[in-house]
């Protein structure tokens, strides 16, 4: 492929190829040449010239293919107009001798085809240019068109379009030829002339006038006809030449001054609109036939007809604009609303309907689309007045019902189909406005309401069925209208009972109003559901008393009932018992009362009768159907017994036959109820009834009773979904579905009306449906039918399954003609069905008969003319298989195809088993039919090839591509002869066979996931491979069908999955967007496309498509487009562009969101300050709408709706998520100025913060309550990242700051009293995270916010508030729950600003000097400011706090205690609404539990609830609650109880909740609950009587231990471990206490006992698993240790995956570390003398190990905190006074032997070189200091001892000298002489050598001078310590060395710093040695003269440079502290 690569075309190359292979390589050769030629150098190009064209103008002759041919003249045609134009006339005339030619043979046909293609092309092209031989080209292929076949004539056709095209007005004298010409062709028998007609006409109506002025009819007329037995594809080409000339005669495109002078006269709105309706009232045959014809109505309308020129309409209107529409809306209406007035449009009940779904799909793609927000509450006004003029004229025909006149009947009846359009249409707008419709409610001019409701009483049912679906869409929009609805429904219900009408009419609208109720989400309050049972049993009450009401009472009352059960278990669960009993009384009780029934009755009672009993069951299956969780085994008995009543009664042909056939409809329905809740039901539950079930299922479907070929209508479904290709139902997949479905053949689709079944009103609508339309009754029953045969199928026994499958053979033998079509397609779809139950319940068919049976069936119809039937065949036939699932049946079957299709030669019997091959692979996968496959393979490759029959083609092609799916592996030997096979069919089948093209798409789809990642490699088989696959995408993609381009698509996505470096996406995006954006492109791709052009668009940022990008079209799509699925795709798309776009091009997305959210309607701009946005805003929209084009100057578009700025608000939150992940300067303003510095691109979130504020505040601010919950997100959002960003130029302020007054004018809205509470809470939630946030320091400005929590807090105490009658009750308790959780959050964070205040003084009056100028006035408010504003409310929230935490406790009792629940709910919930209230409870629970616990803590305890107080204070609906919070039954007078008590309780209260919680927190619990229930834990053990209430029961602490160890399994963030470790140590400390008292009360009492016995471990020192707290606290702090150090661990040491190399510990780890060895030495405390035996081991174990392994030397000296921990941890234990008694002693002295020993022992100098010395030996310090004598005095360890002190002092490192001085010290000074002297002995010496030494080298720093100053003070402290007889030696020794540090004066002026501070040092000291020791200070001077003069001189030198610096310094002390301690003081 790759020689194909040139410039010109490589003719040695393409002579040595195969034959096969030359046409792709040509093409591969023309698709180079089409990117090439663009972007080649011009003189290039014009050098070989020359030569290419030869090439190219040879090819033309070589029998090129479609693709080819298209490519050629595209090619040719650019290659003149890049290169020289002097030879195109020559080729022109060549093309032109081509055409002209007299061979009609087919081998000449590809030469012909593509002469006339370039001629299109080079006209298309170069145009004018070619001006003067047009006339004779034009002639030439007009004649030619007149003999040509249909392939010569559409590719005629699309030339001379391009003609058109590129010659414009110049061709004019040509116009009325080709006119001509063409129309005749416009009813031509093939389909694709008829699109290539019909697209030429579009081309030349934009040019030749007199197609819209004198033509204008005729050109209706003829496509009237041309829509005759048309395709989707002519219907979707003729209705837009229809349109579009029909909008061009109403308003002309083009200038003016052509059409004056022609003098023609336009055509009215009225006359364009007159000729449109001929067409859809009268269909094509219109005005050629006298008028006397006309007016009888005979003939019924063309359906294909009707159907184009509905969609004519929608592009007729389109194409004028939503401009024009909003203006002459009230017209079009009108207009469109008469067609289904007209008697003409509504002859049947079935046209009718279809004639309604046209009006309504005109309406809705019209006016849901084109028009903006408030156009369309416009119209919704416009439809309102509609519908009130037609009521009026309603009423008065009613009212004058006795002057009998015939035409007011026929006008009422017409009315209805003009109210159903009309109410739908306004249903929908109103639905899709949602809550921006609110001005049509409230406004009362338009009377919106009023009128709606008055249709309620329209005689017809079919409206009132609409009207009362237009309430419920209303409801659902505005959710706050739905309870004041139903209760206006109930009161007309009861004052107008008399009225047929009117019962029917409110009690449609309450149902319809409850079955709306799931949609939303506050819900009604649950006392309606008690209203609407008594209202429907009073009307069943009441039904018998009046005969002409009682048929519509029965039928109200049950369909009240059937909407009740919608409203789910929660309120069903109170009215089941009366339910099962009104159940059990419609029907008889048994046998004998049926028969005497039967008996009796007219054919009334006997129609009430029947409806009652329908309307039971319908009320039953919603029941079954909604309510699941109620239907017990016991309620599903109660429920058998009147549905078995209903099964011997099922069919009742005598009472029929006795009264009359109207029954049989009513008759019907009871079977429809009946079948429909036993396919719900289990089939084991009504196993006695299945004989006669199925007798009665059988003869349904099979029409046994029914004269009429009704057809099932789920055929379709439960064929495969790929299968549609092969029966052209993929329009499914289009815009026009809805009323294309009416054209599909034999099945009623389309025909669906509300009133076929009133239940539907209520029930959930099925998925991508706008309003339910349940099928006509007889469909209905059959389907029904056939669902409950699959489902009761598989249940039977062989035997009569047999019967079965034989009678359904007999049956459809004995039908004849079309009633055999019919019942074959009823017995096929009930076959399939029962395969499919048997392949679900995993059961087999059965034996050898039953198959044999099923097989003649199934195959018989593999050769039906019918192509439904073949295929529902080869889907059973694979089902079969699966079924069945043995090899030697399967080979039986493909055998039996391969013989059929080696021998069979008609087209049926092909298709049908080809199909049957690929089925059979389908079902039984790769595996099971490997054997067949190399048969399958060869005889389909054969079929495909079958060039005659397209058909052939498309079911083998189809086959194919299944067998190529389901193979998988094991096809990958057949890829090559099936890819080769594939590029040659779509190099040859002509275009217009899409359905063959799609099926190649398909194959080439599946071969490249058969391939897979082999793709990448780069043998020479694979590159074939890939560059065959990527010729085939290429020409599939240039196809003209959309689902033949979604194919390749999806093969481009996979290859590129696959091979992403060979695959170039970068052209696929533009392409995309242009394809995007034309109507009828397929939804499906558009899923599959998201994914790729994300990709192609973030690596090839050059493609772009309009000023805003893809993304820019897709926000664009999201407001015209109304199909759901679509819409979220696009989300999807935009969410990943989104993801891996956004951070990069940061403005770019931001201002699109900013653009979508700012067109919110009536939106209220506030002045901001940011004046520089403001000019890039201006320039922006100017620069958006510059690049639309001119075209779309006459139409604009849309302003986005509310879902699009609800998702812009979501997108915004996005964008803040994922710059929180990408780089910290986003939230970091210093850092984002000095990186935009860098590089002004560069571009940062917080420089975009007045954007991203102003964003969420016209969120936050809007009409749509949904967009008004994101903005308030986006908030919060940005309050909680960006609360602590500083602004640089004001130090201390923060960056928000600025913004305080837009926080609080967005939250204020959401406060009003008729905000949802959904809203309020989220607002709460935004108000506690800003005043928490610490953002606003000055009180007044926070009170603003604060004041909206007290606000909402009185409409918590005030108890049920007038809003919560409109929602359900949960809607209140979350809306009070989110009051208290918000007041929560901020106490937390009031309380915490409150501690760090009181810990932060001291530090405070240090600082003051010196940072007085800059920090002084930031902190003007007083340290408790927050706590101040929550101060007065406490009293009350407590109260609050502490119920809402009894009621979550409560609720989250198990299911098993739900009687103990209170029977009258809680402080905030009802027991009605407990389900979902719980999960508010969820979400609040844990801010209010820390908030309780430091309350509790602060006032430590000490107030009880006074319960008169409470009382007082509370109105009375809470006094009930308060009285349940204290455990009373609200009647008995309050006993008070006491503090402990209460408190007792609280304890109980607070720890439950928090060890319930802590046990299994779920994975997607928050993590700040964790926290927040962990930090209330810490607080609430602080005051000493919780601390005594834990220590008590000690198996309370050992649970709490255990759940801690639990969360630390599953939980890791550091934050959680290190407050875990916190609590532990609190229940240590808390046990610690307890334990102190009892043994100081021992002590008091008496002596006997021996209080060191108390504690764990009692005198045997066993301690007990589970019992033990300091067992549980062990194993805990183990964990953590083991967790943070794993080699402590000799099981994780040891184990082979353990790396050896110790990692240093993060800052976390080390805290962590520390507060569990803190824990660790604590624990010996709990125990008695024996326990300590048994645990002492381990800790000290554990201690030394963390010392050593964390005393490692740092550079800046610095003590890490474990080390700390650890020496302080020594000294705990080393000190125990517990320890000290006779039995253990000799253990212990052992212990901490050998403790010391493994210290010393690490600590060897060369073992460790980077050990921190100064921590081992103040370790050791610590051990000489605390322990006695007798443990350490050993030998051994003394030397070990000595060695270290010894190598410390020889250190070069000073501050280990130093250390080492300052330990020593407190070595020698300790008070037993036994343990110090040996260390004076043998260290002395060596510290007095190295006093000396420093004369000669004198300290250079501190740390050196803090060595020697820290020697000296040892030597004098050995001088005072000696005895008086030695003291002389002593102070020789000290005296001269400090002598010998003092500088003669000359030395002293050069000398360094530190020396000077040396010889003051010395000085000093020798100043203060001499008074204290007089004697022995005087003989030892007088012994060494030389020294008493240097010391006279310096005496002199001090004194004399003191008086010049009066007191420069002061003398320092001797005994001044070191200015280095320790960071703990340990001594």
């Amino acid at each position: 492929m790759e020689l194909a690569h040139s410039l010109l075309l490589n003719e040695e190359a393409l002579a040595q190829i195969t034959e096969a292979k030359r046409p792709v390589f040509i093409f591969e050769w023309l698709r180079f040449l089409d990117k090439v030629l663009v972007a080649a150098n011009k003189t290039d190009v014009k050098e070989k010239q020359k030569k290419l064209v030869e090439q190219l103008t040879g090819l033309i002759s070589s029998s090129p293919g479609p693709p080819t041919r298209k490519l050629l003249a595209k090619n040719l045609a650019a290659l003149y107009s890049i290169g020289d134009t002097f030879t195109v006339f020559q080729t022109l005339d060549k093309c032109n001798d081509i055409i002209k030619s007299k061979d009609d043979t087919a081998a000449y046909l590809p030469t012909k085809l593509a002469a006339v293609a370039c001629v299109g092309a080079f006209y298309e092209k170069m145009g004018r240019m070619l001006g003067s031989s047009f006339p004779e080209t034009v002639n030439n292929l007009l004649k030619s068109l007149k003999s040509a076949e249909s392939q010569g004539r559409s590719e005629i056709l699309m030339s001379l379009q391009k003609v058109l095209n590129g010659l414009g007005g110049a061709a004019a004298s040509c116009h009325r030829d080709i006119y001509k010409n063409a129309r005749s062709l416009l009813t031509d028998r093939s389909m694709a002339v008829r699109c290539a007609v019909a697209k030429c006409l579009l081309e030349l109506q934009n040019e030749a006038v007199f197609m819209w002025t004198a033509e204008l009819e005729n050109v209706a007329t003829l496509c009237f006809k041309a829509l005759e037995n048309s395709n989707y594809g002519v219907r979707v080409a003729v209705s837009k030449l229809l349109g579009t000339v029909m909008a061009t005669a109403l308003i002309p495109k083009q200038a003016t001054g052509t059409i004056m002078r022609q003098n023609v006269k336009r055509a009215t709105l009225e006359e364009v609109l007159e000729l449109m309706a001929t067409g859809f009232l009268r269909g094509g045959s219109g005005f050629l036939k006298s008028g006397g014809e006309m007016l009888k109505v005979g003939g019924s309308v063309n359906r294909e007809v009707r159907v184009g020129v509905t969609q004519a309409y929608v592009v007729f209107v389109t194409t004028l604009g939503g401009q024009w529409l909003e203006r002459n809306f009230a017209t079009f209406l009108s207009h469109v609303l008469d067609l289904v007035s007209h008697p003409r449009a509504t002859q049947t009940h079935v046209e009718a309907v279809y004639s309604r779904r046209c009006v309504s799909f005109i309406l809705r793609a019209t006016v849901g689309s084109l028009l903006g927000e408030k156009a369309q509450i416009a119209a919704a006004k416009e439809i309102c007045q509609a519908i009130g003029k037609q009521m009026k004229a309603v009423e008065a025909v009613v009212n004058d019902a006795n002057s009998e006149n015939k035409s007011g009947a026929a006008d009422v009846a017409a009315s209805q189909h003009v109210m159903v359009c009309a109410l739908q249409e306004l249903g929908s707008l109103v639905q899709s406005l949602n809550a921006t419709a609110s001005p049509l409610i409230q406004e009362p001019s338009i009377g919106l309401l009023e009128t709606v409701t008055s249709v309620l009483l329209h005689p017809s049912m079919a409206a009132r069925l609409a009207a009362a679906w237009c309430l419920r869409c209303v409801a659902v929009a505005l959710p706050f209208q739905l309870t004041p609805f139903l209760d206006r429904c109930a009161e007309r219900l009861n004052n107008l009972k008399t009225s047929p009408e009117a019962v029917s009419g409110y009690s449609f609208a309450m149902a319809a109003l409850l079955g709306g109720v799931h949609q939303c989400p506050l819900g009604i309050p649950h006392a309606k559901g008690k209203m609407v049972v008594s209202i429907a049993e009073d009307l069943l009450r009441t039904a018998a008393q009046n005969s002409r009401l009682s048929l519509q009472r029965t039928q109200a009352g049950w369909l009240l009932l059937g909407a009740l059960m919608t409203l789910g278990p929660s309120v069903v669960r109170y009215h089941l018992p009366k339910m099962l009993l009104l159940w059990r009384n419609v029907f008889p009780r048994s046998l004998k009362e049926l028969e005497a029934e039967k008996a009796r009755g007219d054919s009334f009672t006997w129609q009430v009768t029947l409806e009652g009993r329908a309307g039971a069951l319908c009320a039953m299956r919603s029941f079954v159907a909604h309510c699941p969780e109620l239907l017990t085994e016991d309620v599903i008995r109660k429920l058998m017994t009147p549905i078995e009543c209903a099964m011997t009664m099922m069919s009742i042909p005598s009472v029929i036959k006795a009264h009359g056939a109207h029954l049989k409809a009513s008759a019907a329905m009871v079977r429809l109820r009946l079948y429909d809740i036993l396919a719900l039901l289990p089939p084991k539950t009504y196993e006695g009834s299945f004989n006669a079930l199925l007798r009665e299922l059988v003869a349904e479907f099979t029409l046994t009773d029914n004269s009429a070929n009704t057809t099932t209508s789920l055929l379709r479904s439960l064929c495969h979904y790929d299968d549609s290709v092969l029966l052209g139902s993929w329009l499914q997949e289009t815009d026009h579905k809805s009323i294309e479905d009416q054209l599909q053949p034999n099945s009623a689709s389309g025909s669906g009306a509300l009133e076929h079944d009133p239940s539907s009103i209520y029930l959930r609508i099925p998925a991508g449906e706008a309003v339910p339309g349940p099928l006509p009754l007889g469909v209905s029953v059959i389907d029904a039918s056939v669902a409950l045969f699959g489902v009761v199928f598989p249940h039977v026994s062989y035997k009569h399954r047999l019967q079965m499958l034989d009678h359904f053979a007999e049956c459809v033998k004995q039908a004849k003609g079309v009633r055999q079509q019919a019942v074959q397609l009823n017995i096929f779809t009930a076959v399939l069905s029962a395969l499919k139950g048997l392949a679900e319940n995993k059961s087999t068919l059965g034996p050898e008969e039953v198959r044999k049976s099923a097989l003649t069936l199934v195959m018989g119809a593999l050769d039906n003319p019918n192509p439904i039937l073949r295929c529902a065949a080869g889907e059973a036939l694979g089902r079969m298989a699966q079924v069945v699932g043995e090899a030697s049946f399967i080979a039986r079957m493909a055998q039996y195809s391969f013989d059929k299709l080696k021998s069979a030669r008609d087209v049926v019997s092909r298709t049908g088993h080809s199909l049957a091959l690929g089925c059979l692979h389908r079902y039984v996968g790769g595996i099971g039919s490997g054997q067949h496959l190399k048969t399958s393979v060869s005889i389909l490759l054969a079929l495909a090839q079958d060039g005659t029959s397209p058909e052939v083609q498309t079911w083998s092609l189809h086959s194919l591509a299944l067998i190529v799916d389901s193979s998988g592996p094991m096809y990958r030997g057949y890829v090559e002869p099936t890819l080769s096979l594939v590029l040659t069919l779509l190099l040859t089948v002509p275009p217009s066979h899409t359905e063959v093209h799609q099926c190649l798409g398909r194959c080439l789809g599946a071969i490249i996931t058969t391939v897979g990642p082999e793709l990448q490699g780069n043998g020479a088989t694979i590159s074939t491979i890939r560059s065959s696959c990527l010729v085939g995408c290429a020409i599939t993609q240039d196809h003209s069908d959309s689902l033949v381009q979604a194919a390749a698509i999806s093969c481009l996505q996979q290859l590129h999955m696959f091979a992403p470096r060979h695959v170039n996406l970068s052209s696929l995006v533009p392409s995309l967007c242009v394809s995007i954006q034309c109507i009828p492109f397929v939804r499906e791709a558009f899923s599959k496309v998201s994914g790729i052009a994300v990709y192609a668009h973030s690596r090839h940022q050059g493609v772009n498509i309009t000023e805003t990008g893809l993304e820019g079209v897709l926000f664009g799509m999201l407001d015209r487009e109304t199909d759901r699925k679509l819409c979220s795709d696009i989300h999807d798309t935009l969410g990943h562009m989104l993801s891996s776009l956004a951070v990069e091009n940061l403005s770019h997305w931001l201002m699109l969101c900013k653009d979508v959210l700012a067109a919110s309607s009536g939106f209220v701009t506030f002045s901001w300050k940011d004046e520089e946005s403001e000019k890039k805003d201006e320039m922006d929209d100017d620069t958006m709408f510059t690049t639309l084009g001119e075209e779309d100057k006459s139409k604009p578009s849309v302003a986005p709706r509310w879902a699009t700025r609800v998702f812009a608000a979501d997108c915004l939150c996005r964008v803040i998520m994922l710059c929180e992940n990408a780089n910290k300067a986003h939230f970091d303003l210093a850092l984002a100025r000095s990186a935009r510095l860098k590089n002004p691109k560069n571009d940062f979130l917080v420089l975009r913060l007045s954007d991203l504020i102003r964003m969420a505040f016209m969120a936050a601010t809007d009409h749509s309550n949904q967009l008004r919950m994101a903005g308030l997100q986006a908030l919060e959002d940005i309050i909680k990242k960006f609360a602590s960003v500083p602004e640089p130029e004001f130090p201390g302020h923060v960056i928000l700051e600025q913004y305080q007054a837009n926080v609080g004018a967005a939250l204020r809205p959401a406060f009003s009293q008729d905000t949802p509470s959904d809203i309020t809470a989220k607002a709460c939630q935004v108000c506690s995270a800003w005043i928490g946030s610490g953002v606003v320091s000055d009180l007044n400005d926070l009170r603003r916010v604060h004041n909206l929590l007290v606000s909402s807090l009185d409409k918590v105490q005030a108890g049920k508030g007038s809003s919560s009658q409109l929602y359900r009750e949960s809607a209140t308790t979350m809306e009070k729950l989110a009051v208290l959780k918000a007041w929560a959050e901020v106490y937390v964070v009031a309380m915490k600003i409150k501690k760090e205040a009181e810990t932060k003084p001291k530090c405070v009056s240090k600082s003051t000097e010196e940072d007085e100028d800059d920090f002084g006035t930031v902190d003007e408010l007083p340290p408790d400011s927050l706590i101040t504003l929550v101060q007065p409310e406490l009293p009350a929230l407590s109260r609050l706090w502490l119920a809402a935490l009894k009621d979550y406790a409560l609720l989250t009792l198990p299911a098993e205690f739900a009687t103990q629940l209170p029977p009258d709910g809680g402080a905030f919930y009802t027991p009605e609404t407990i389900d979902t209230a719980r999960l508010h409870y969820r979400n609040s629970w844990a801010p209010i539990l820390h908030a309780v616990a430091l309350w509790l803590n602060s006032t430590g305890f000490n107030v009880s609830e006074s319960t008169e107080e409470t009382a007082a204070a509370m109105p009375n609906s809470q006094k009930r609650a308060t009285s349940i919070m204290l455990n009373q039954t609200p009647g008995t007078p309050p006993t008070t109880k006491s503090l402990p008590e209460i408190n007792k309780d609280r304890m109980h209260l607070i720890l439950g909740v928090s060890i319930q919680f802590l046990c299994s927190p779920r994975p997607e619990e928050p993590v700040e609950h964790v926290t927040s229930c962990l930090q209330a834990l810490h607080t609430l053990l602080d005051p000493p009587c919780a601390r005594i209430h834990i220590a008590e029961d000690q198996l309370l602490g050992v649970e709490l231990l255990s759940v801690l160890h639990r969360l630390l399994l599953t939980w890791d963030p550091p934050s959680v471990q290190l407050l875990v470790t916190g609590v532990v140590q609190q229940i240590v400390r808390a046990a610690q206490d307890y334990l102190q008292e009892k043994r100081n009360a021992l002590n008091d009492n008496e002596e006997k006992e021996n209080p060191l016995a108390l504690g764990e471990g009692g005198e045997s020192g066993g301690l007990v698993p589970g019992k033990s707290l300091v067992f549980a606290a062990m194993e805990l702090l183990m964990f953590i240790l083991v967790r943070h150090m794993p080699h402590l661990s000799s099981k994780v040491s040891d184990s082979p995956s353990h790396i050896a190399a110790k990692s240093h510990l993060s800052e976390e780890s080390a805290r962590l570390v520390a507060a569990t060895v803190n824990i660790l030495s604590d624990l010996p405390s709990l125990c008695s003398p024996a326990g300590c035996m048994t645990i002492l081991p381990t800790i000290l174990f554990l201690i030394t190990r963390v010392l050593k392994e964390t005393a490692v030397k740092s550079a800046d000296n610095q003590v890490p905190p474990p080390v700390t921990a650890a020496l302080q941890g020594i000294k705990t234990i080393v000190t125990l006074p517990t320890v000290r008694t006779d039995e253990t002693q000799k253990q212990w002295t052992g212990l901490i032997r050998s403790t010391l020993a493994s210290i010393l022992e690490d600590s060897q100098p060369a073992f460790k070189p980077v050990l921190d010395e100064v921590s081992i030996l103040t370790a050791i310090t610590l051990f000489l200091w605390s322990a006695s004598t007798e443990i350490i005095g050993v030998q051994s360890l003394q030397n070990g001892c000595m060695n270290r002190f010894r190598s410390a002092l020889n250190s070069s490192d000073p501050w280990v000298q130093a250390k080492c001085y300052q330990l020593l010290l407190s070595v020698f000074q300790h008070t037993n002489r036994a343990l110090s002297t040996p260390y004076i002995h043998s260290l002395a010496p060596i510290m007095v050598e190295k006093l000396k030494a420093v004369e000669r080298s004198r300290p250079n720093n501190n740390l050196e001078l803090l060595a020697v100053q820290e020697g000296i003070k040892v030597l004098e402290t050995l001088v005072a310590l000696g005895e008086e007889q030695n003291r002389v030696q002593l102070l020789a020794l000290l005296v001269p060395t400090l002598i010998s540090y003092l500088l003669n004066e000359n030395a002293f002026a050069s000398a360094s710093a530190a020396s000077k501070d040396l010889h003051e040092f010395a000085l000093q000291n020798l100043m203060h040695i001499g008074p204290l020791y007089p004697h022995a200070f005087k003989t030892v001077m007088g012994a060494a003269p030389e020294l008493k003069t240097r010391l006279e001189t310096a005496v002199r030198a001090s004194q004399a440079s003191k008086a010049k610096a009066a007191a420069r310094q002061p003398p320092p002390t001797v005994h001044s502290t070191p200015t280095i301690k320790l960071k703990t003081s340990f001594f």
